[in-house]
């Protein structure tokens, strides 16, 4: 088959990595760079397997039928699978994704006029998306199949999947859904077919519950801070619990990345009209977190606070709605000073902020180091560490 991949992220990427392996894909970016590296089989973005299959298929021990396009045309032209991987932020003043980017890839498929042309939805959508791009456009080729994958282990969730689930009963799903199975390295992975506003519902509670965890055990440690007990005993205690588990328990200063921001706050406005008082918390709990944590680092009026990364977590080059960026501006709110260290970072500021790539100067200079995760560089100054991490992992 020929697959068409529209985005080149992290769903998108290592969508490609893994159909590639068995079928022809074409990669579609609106960015230069990232097509020229994709092309010479160089990952964009941190993830250790798909730069392992790169690495593999550059010296020849395996064979990758990827091709990276800026045109649009070459890359949708006699398609079986269009595989839609854009970006839906969520758009606060509407209160609702921002899918045009999604919609631009359907016009633009509808334009070839090729009925074996099957468009799946990677992208994170709304509730009843597909079914009113199903009437907008009067098409039926289309499904949604959501994606759960870890921002640095997108490859390896695609490899060992949890579950398939395609929104869609038709041929055309089911085949998708083997694709995925024969890609895959684990055995007897389970699929579900399911109706597209089911389908679309599964994602937006999945990561809400995901959400709601990382909110229950920060509130947790907020309690333990303020009352002067030991947060970790009381987490090592209830984990134990078999129902509980030992999962997103890590205590930071609030969850963020790609995906639980936006699809809390989706689904807080998918809601609209439905009774409702837990989902509404798990976003108010995430700004009340963020606030207590730039309150704790600044109550003992430090002269210079330090910064330690900007990434959303370990192992990641993702700054995008990291929690550390909602600290910043609530620490920058109360007149304080701040020094960035993040070596990732092209700029020498960021929002009047200064940024440095030398961690030397960084460490002897800040009175106090913020850090949501510790790395093993900050032990020689941990005395001056102020963190939530308490097992040392995300």
């Amino acid at each position: 088959m020929k697959i068409a991949v529209a985005g080149t992220g992290y769903v998108g990427l290592s969508l490609a990595t893994l159909l590639s392996q068995n079928h022809e894909v074409v990669a579609l970016d609106i960015v230069p760079e990232k097509v020229k590296m994709v092309n010479r089989f160089i990952s964009p973005i941190r993830d250790e397997y798909i730069e392992k299959y790169f690495d593999g298929a550059v010296n020849g021990e395996r064979t990758l039928n990827l091709k990276a396009t800026l045109d649009w045309e070459e890359a949708f032209r006699d398609a079986d699978y269009v595989i839609i991987a854009t970006p839906t932020d969520y758009d606060e003043e509407k209160n609702y994704f921002n899918t045009s980017s999604v919609e631009d890839i359907i016009e633009k498929v509808i334009s070839l006029d090729n009925p074996k042309t099957t468009m799946v939805v990677k992208s994170t959508i709304p509730v009843g998306y597909i079914n009113s791009i199903r009437q907008k456009y009067d098409i039926d080729n289309i499904f949604f199949s959501p994606e759960f994958l870890r921002e640095g282990k997108a490859l390896y969730d695609n490899l060992y999947p949890s579950r398939i689930i395609v929104g869609s009963y038709s041929e055309e799903a089911q085949t998708f859904a083997k694709l995925l199975q024969e890609a895959a390295l684990a055995d007897d992975v389970q699929v579900l077919a399911m109706d597209s506003k089911e389908a679309e519902a599964v994602k937006l509670f999945a990561n809400t519950y995901l959400a709601l965890r990382v909110a229950y055990f920060n509130e947790l440690d907020t309690y333990a801070e303020v009352k002067g007990i030991n947060p970790k005993s009381i987490i090592n205690g209830i984990s134990l619990d078999p129902r509980i588990g030992t999962h997103y328990n890590n205590p930071s200063f609030g969850y963020g990345g790609y995906c639980l921001p936006k699809d809390t706050k989706q689904l807080l406005a998918n809601y609209k009209g439905v009774p409702q008082d837990l989902i509404k918390a798990i976003v108010q709990a995430n700004i009340t977190r963020k606030q207590f944590i730039a309150d704790e680092v600044t109550k003992n009026n430090p002269q210079l606070i330090g910064i330690y990364r900007l990434t959303m977590k370990s192992d990641s080059d993702n700054f995008r709605d990291a929690a550390i960026r909602d600290v910043i501006k609530n620490i920058k709110a109360k007149n304080k000073k701040m020094l960035i260290y993040e070596p990732m970072w092209q700029s020498d500021e960021i929002n009047g902020i200064e940024v440095t790539h030398d961690l030397k100067r960084f460490k002897k200079e800040c009175s106090v180091i913020l850090a949501n995760r510790v790395e093993p560089e900050l032990e020689d100054v941990r005395d001056k560490v102020y963190t939530r991490d308490l097992f040392s992992r995300d």
